[in-house]
């Protein structure tokens, strides 16, 4: 087998295993599925970690796992999918960053390994066994790679930045 050939397939696997995993964490906080929390309950977890309003930031933390996850897997807008990812995950790692690295301590090593793998397929792209390679590459240019995480970044700084203000509020109140 080439090379290239190899690092294709590399590539797929780590999409679709990536990608699908996202998925079916969205598909918990929008559906309910796998054991979720679905809408309402999301929003609830939401609004307790400080992010104000719950539901709407419900919503956007599920269709960005769940849409940026899709996109992913399927190898298509690559680099929206994976900065989209790599948005929320970010979001994530400043809520379990108080617990430190390691997941099992509740710490936020599992989404911090998701938003950068899924930042690294933004930027790496998704490989030939992709959509985006049967449609020419037409939606993983450059440019479109560094627009994607760029915006993708202020909106998780946007994000995290209300959220300490939150949680920073609460704890004065308190």
């Amino acid at each position: 087998m080439s090379e290239h050939r190899s690092k294709d397939l590399g590539l797929l696997a780590l999409r679709l295993g990536v990608g699908g995993t996202l998925v079916a964490h969205g598909a918990q906080k929008l559906f309910g599925a796998f054991g979720g929390g679905g809408i309402e309950g999301t929003a609830g977890a939401m609004h307790a970690m400080g992010f104000r309003p719950g539901k709407p930031n419900a919503v956007l933390a599920g269709l960005s796992e769940t849409g940026g996850g899709a996109l992913l897997a399927a190898g298509l807008a690559t680099p929206v999918g994976g900065a989209a990812v790599a948005a929320a995950m970010a979001a994530a790692v400043f809520v379990h960053r108080p617990n430190g690295f390691f997941a099992m301590s509740g710490g936020y090593e599992y989404p911090a390994v998701l938003g950068l793998t899924a930042a690294s397929l933004a930027v790496s792209g998704p490989g030939s066994y992709s959509l985006d390679a049967a449609l020419g590459h037409r939606l993983t240019r450059p440019w479109v790679a560094a627009v994607a995480l760029v915006a993708a970044g202020v909106g998780a700084g946007i994000s995290i930045s209300k959220r300490q203000s939150a949680v920073a509020a609460e704890a004065q109140a308190a």
